[in-house]
């Protein structure tokens, strides 16, 4: 899953993004609140995590415009200020929960499978479908009984597909959500990770729409 860290201390900004790559994620990272609002009105991003000190816009301000831009990513608010009044503000604006700096970084990246579960209308980490079960947590992967060997990209598409089971998804959109700035994408990297899925799953569960 790709997701837009916004973020201005170089340091945290740093140990955030490699921990969240470790987890699986694919990040952009953005260190002022307007690049954060460009970034999100012009990428599909999974989630987005918004320091509220940010410069050129606070995070306030750039929860305000993305909301009144309909934009509806989910936003895990990251705030020094520990104060009820700041917390509020920041749910009231359109932040779907907030972490106080500093974090467990096991906090932060709980919220967030919990933030992009509830967008993608899952309660628990267990995707299924069928005899096929993905697991957001432990990254298994099952098919009945047997356990399923996926490379993160694999995992990561799979991931993608059976959130959004019954929709039909196009190769730009797949891309995007799977390789972040600074990632040299082959034209056929999609077909390939589709044809190794399918190789490991079957045939069943994955259809292509030509055109």
């Amino acid at each position: 899953m790709r997701i837009l860290l916004a973020e201005d201390d170089r340091n945290l900004g740093d140990a955030l993004k490699l921990g969240l790559i470790h987890h699986g994620f694919q990040v952009d990272w953005v260190r002022d609140g307007q690049a954060a609002i460009y970034e999100s009105f012009n990428t599909s991003y999974a989630a987005l995590i918004l320091d509220i000190g940010l410069p050129i816009k606070n995070g306030f301000e750039v929860l305000k415009e993305l909301r009144a831009g309909s934009i509806k990513i989910p936003v895990l608010v990251l705030t020094a200020q520990d104060g009820v009044e700041s917390v509020t503000k920041g749910l009231d604006f359109g932040g779907d929960d907030y972490v106080v700096k500093p974090v467990p970084f096991q906090v932060l990246v709980a919220k967030l499978r919990a933030l992009i579960r509830r967008s993608e209308g899952y309660v628990n980490s267990e995707i299924i479908m069928g005899e096929l079960s993905l697991n957001t947590l432990t990254y298994q992967v099952k098919l009945g009984h047997s356990l399923i060997k996926l490379s993160k990209k694999e995992f990561a598409l799979l991931h993608i597909l059976m959130a959004s089971a019954g929709r039909v998804l196009t190769k730009a959109h797949l891309e995007e959500q799977l390789y972040s700035w600074g990632h040299e994408v082959e034209s056929n990297a999609v077909e390939v990770h589709i044809h190794n899925i399918r190789k490991k799953i079957g045939n069943s569960y994955i259809h292509t729409i030509r055109g």
